[in-house]
Order: structure tokens, then C-alpha cells, then sequence
């Protein structure tokens, strides 16, 4: 059983910032990939930003330059922090979490339950 917690969504104007955060707990034996996935309604789910073990990143164009993922691997915790947000950005974003369990010792895709993230114009 492995849990992701969610936080940091909310309401901003366009040109804010938020921090997302994601901390996993449970059954793990070792994260490999943590990342960020955004569904806006009528959209499909798409990749924002994601970050391996060995630190390398991966950004959605829409966003390079603005939002920036991080991980604290002690913490077994992924944030994003997004910068200049502008309305387009609204939707619920997903923590995902790509890990090895304890247990099975067999690779695992968690998810999140989402947090929303509204931007106004």
C-alpha cells in the first residue's frame, strides 16, 4: 500500500506562484520516477513535469522557463514550483510516483488524488 498527499493547489491571479507538494509513504523500497501530470476539464491528462532518481528533468513545453520540479529524495517528496502562471495553467494537477515496492520487489505506478489549481485572468 503506498500513499501520495497532495498539497499547495489554490486560487491565484495570472502572473502567481504556487508550490505543489507530493509526499509518498508506505510500501516502497526505493522511488524511481516522481512527476507531475494536469488535467483541465474537456483535456486530456498531460505530463508537466517529471524527475527521475538521478535528478534528470522533463518539462511539457508550455511550461519551460516558468514551473521547476524538485525532489527531496530523504523525504520521499516531489514539489513544483510555478512561477508566471497564466489562466491556460488551470486544472487538477496529479502527483504520480514510479516506484519499487517493499513488499514485491515489483515496480509500482501510483497516483494521487489530484489537487486543483485555478488561475483568473
Amino acid at each position: 500500500q503506498v500513499n501520495l498527499v497532495e498539497s499547495g493547489g489554490g486560487l491565484v491571479q495570472a502572473g502567481g506562484s504556487l508550490r505543489l507538494s507530493c509526499v509518498a509513504s508506505g510500501n516502497i523500497f526505493r522511488i524511481n520516477a516522481m512527476g507531475w501530470y494536469r488535467q483541465a476539464p474537456g483535456k486530456e491528462r498531460e505530463l508537466v513535469a517529471s524527475i527521475t532518481s538521478g535528478g534528470s528533468t522533463n518539462y511539457v513545453d508550455s511550461v519551460k522557463g516558468r514551473f521547476t520540479i524538485s525532489r527531496d529524495n530523504a523525504e520521499n517528496t516531489v514539489y513544483l514550483q510555478m512561477n508566471s502562471l497564466r489562466p491556460e495553467d488551470t486544472a487538477v494537477y496529479l502527483c504520480n510516483v514510479l516506484l519499487t515496492s517493499r513488499q514485491t520487489l515489483r515496480i509500482v505506478n501510483s497516483w494521487g488524488q489530484g489537487t486543483q489549481v485555478t488561475v483568473s485572468s
